[in-house]
């Protein structure tokens, strides 16, 4: 699973409220969320800043 989204539910965040907070577009935060786009480096440390995680857990595969 994608950590991103992996976090999303842990934080019990939705991707529509992470987009909000990230000024984002669903269709955007979506797109990270299933690993089709990367977000730039900035972007994922807010997403790491808003679900209050490492941005380094958001980097790695977990099994």
């Amino acid at each position: 699973m994608n950590r991103i989204k992996e976090a999303l539910i842990e934080a019990g965040i939705s991707q529509t409220e992470l987009a909000k907070r990230l000024g984002k577009g669903f269709n955007m935060v979506n797109l990270y969320a299933t690993n089709r786009v990367q977000p730039p480096i900035p972007v994922l440390y807010r997403i790491a800043e808003i679900l209050n995680v490492d941005v380094r857990t958001l980097l790695y595969l977990t099994k």
